[in-house]
């Protein structure tokens, strides 16, 4: 048997190659057409049994390494071999660490479980309210429902949450065994609950909504919103790409801002109409779907209406104006559609369109009417309390326009962009005739920064059925309201009210007079001077609310490229 044994060979050392300045330690393998760049790598995945040659430089040749660089080198290299130690035995440890901490969490919440929260049958019956009624309902027991807006544990016994209905915001507090429940515990924001308490003014030095808390008595959970990966805080952010805030906005506008821009948007309706209300006008609700065009026939949005061709409506004024004879003065706010591709932040595909028409008046009656309506629409917004604060909270620095506004007419613009230098992208001149483009008459009505009418534009830039003005037939009795910080905010105008200059204008644009016999016969009827106008209420709502982009202005937005959600 000892005749078998025989003595282990010993392994010749290998050579590994290092090139101080070609070397790579990422990819090379060592080898002298691929050799690494510093010995540390080459001792890390070599082991001590090799043998080490050098280059220098790209001149040299290579050479043996020296015992002080190789002792340097293996220095290094158990450094390395500790702090790698040291950071594996660190992660191990916070891997258990976080294993603990799972583990006692998942106890808590199995204790959790074993609270059983019951109502006092001794209290008083609480009130069902909405959050709106929470002043008035100050020192009753009362019961409120809502999402949970923002959340706050302190310490081990007191949970806050900020309650949101639609009609306010409620801070509640729960304390004690209100707070370890398996629900408390688990609670994420927009989760719905009921919460029963007293609510009671806040003392100085402590702010909530309303300046009041509810002091929880009893709670119960309706619904469990997600946490984790899909928690409400992981879809949205602040620096969210606004594709995705679009993409997301039906849990946008659960935020304050926009649901303050959504209130102050109804209220702001309601004051147009009440406007009108005062002023004897009467309401009308004209089609959406039409088969004529009024504003140019590159942005209608067409459709198959039972075999024939069919537009969703650009305007609804032409059906306005036949209401005059039997109405009177009438409007409507209805939708109206552009198909145009544009993404700048003033247009929409679907917008809201307040248009008004009016019988027996003159262009001058036309001004002084749009100016009542901005400067009285105002008024009426400013003196409700409620919507007040909504303004004042989005734009904190709004003042009231002051009438008169400043009339400009086009002709004036022209030497007005000349006189200062407001130029075309080529560098030449805007001259009559040209139409004035969205940049030159912002940074005009910017400069000016108050409202103007820009009155009197060429026939030629605008609609078929302006009518022109008797002392420059040139021209027409148009107007455009210009706002500082968002541009034209209306459009209006005298409408034609002779036929035959009406059958001119549609020869003129092109326009096949036989689809507009109705409209037509409004001059062969009883034709009378009139007028009239459209307001985009994102536009108003930009500039009252101080919105950089329309967008921000309504539920929904559309425009190119976007019909979702």
């Amino acid at each position: 048997m000892a005749e078998t044994l025989q003595k282990p060979s010993v392994k010749s050392s290998e050579t590994v190659y290092i090139d101080e300045v070609n070397g790579s330690d990422e990819t090379s393998t060592g080898t002298q057409n691929a050799p690494y760049k510093t010995a540390v790598r080459a001792l890390q995945v070599k082991g001590d049994n090799i043998s080490i040659l050098v280059r220098k430089t790209p001149e040299e040749g290579y050479k043996d390494i020296s015992g002080t660089a190789l002792k340097k080198a293996k220095k290094r290299v158990e450094e390395l071999a500790k702090k790698a130690k040291k950071e594996d035995e660190k992660k191990k440890a916070e891997a258990e660490k976080v294993k603990l901490q799972r583990e006692e969490e998942e106890r808590k919440l199995e204790e959790a479980k074993k609270i059983v929260l019951k109502q006092d049958p001794n209290l008083p019956l609480a009130i069902k309210i909405k959050i709106r009624q929470s002043v008035a309902s100050r020192g009753k027991r009362v019961k409120v429902s809502g999402w949970v807006h923002r959340l706050r544990t302190q310490g081990k016994d007191m949970k806050f949450i900020v309650l949101r209905d639609g009609s306010g915001y409620l801070q509640c507090l729960l304390t004690g065994e209100l707070c370890h429940t398996y629900d408390a515990l688990i609670l994420s924001l927009e989760s719905t609950v009921t919460i029963y308490g007293v609510i009671s003014e806040l003392p100085a030095g402590k702010t909530a909504p309303d300046n009041h808390e509810l002091l929880a008595d009893y709670w119960e959970v309706n619904h469990h919103a997600p946490g984790g990966d899909d928690a409400f805080t992981n879809k949205l952010n602040a620096d969210a790409d606004p594709s995705i805030l679009y993409e997301q906005r039906h849990l946008v506008i659960r935020g304050e801002t926009a649901s303050a821009v959504l209130k102050a948007r109804s209220a702001i309706m309601k004051a147009f109409r009440d406007h009108f209300d005062s002023k004897g006008f009467t309401e009308v609700n004209p089609p959406c779907m039409v088969q004529t065009q009024v504003e140019g026939g590159s942005t209608l949005f067409e459709m198959n209406y039972y075999g024939e061709k069919a537009y969703l409506t650009q305007t609804s004024q032409l059906y306005l104006e036949t209401c005059l004879p039997s109405l009177g003065d009438v409007y409507c706010i209805s939708e109206s559609y552009r198909a145009e591709k544009s993404h700048t932040r003033r247009h929409l595909s679907e917008y809201s369109h307040l248009e008004a028409e009016m019988a027996f008046i003159t262009f001058d009656d036309l001004l002084d009417t749009l100016e009542d309506l901005i400067c009285d629409t105002v008024d009426r917004v400013l003196a409700n309390e409620t919507t007040r604060k909504l303004v004042y909270q989005l734009h904190p620095d709004f003042v009231p326009p002051q009438r008169p506004f400043l009339r400009m007419d086009y002709k004036d613009a022209i030497q007005y962009l000349k006189d200062h230098n407001i130029k075309k992208e080529n560098g030449s001149f805007y001259e009559f005739g040209e139409d004035i483009p969205e940049f030159p008459e912002r940074t005009m009505t910017d400069q000016i920064n108050k409202p103007i009418f820009l009155c009197r534009f060429p026939a030629e830039i605008k609609a078929f059925y302006m009518k022109r003005c008797a002392e420059d037939n040139r021209v027409t009795e148009s107007v455009d309201v210009l706002i500082p910080g968002v541009g034209e905010v209306v459009g209006g105008s005298m409408r034609i009210s002779d036929m035959n200059e009406l059958l001119a204008g549609y020869k003129r644009e092109g326009i096949n007079p036989t689809p507009y016999y109705w409209y037509t016969d409004q001059r062969k009827y009883g034709t009378t001077e009139h007028g009239g106008f459209g307001l985009g209420v994102e536009r108003f709502l930009a500039w009252l609310l101080h919105r950089d982009n329309v967008k921000e202005c309504c539920l929904y937005p559309r425009f190119m490229g976007r019909c979702l959600p």
